[in-house]
């Protein structure tokens, strides 16, 4: 029923996702909250979120690559 070499990839985005939401939800609710003093805080959220985005890019290219593997993997042993 189950392939041994088939990997799950269910939940391999969540953590892109849980990423994007700190990105564009928490960092700007942060800065909102807390009235920020000066350049400095804007400054800082702005990279935070910068580092999200990318992680999140990053942990998603990864995660499709290993999907579109197993996909491509399973076409191959079909033939």
């Amino acid at each position: 029923m189950f392939d041994v070499q088939q990997k799950p990839t269910g939940t391999a985005y969540t953590t892109s996702v849980a990423f994007l939401v700190v990105a564009f939800i928490f960092i700007p609710a942060i800065l909102l909250v807390s009235r920020p003093l000066g350049y400095v805080s804007v400054v800082l959220a702005a990279v935070c979120g910068a580092v999200c985005v990318a992680l999140a890019w990053v942990n998603w290219r990864k995660s499709s690559q290993i999907s579109i593997t197993s996909i491509a993997d399973r076409k191959a042993a079909a033939k």
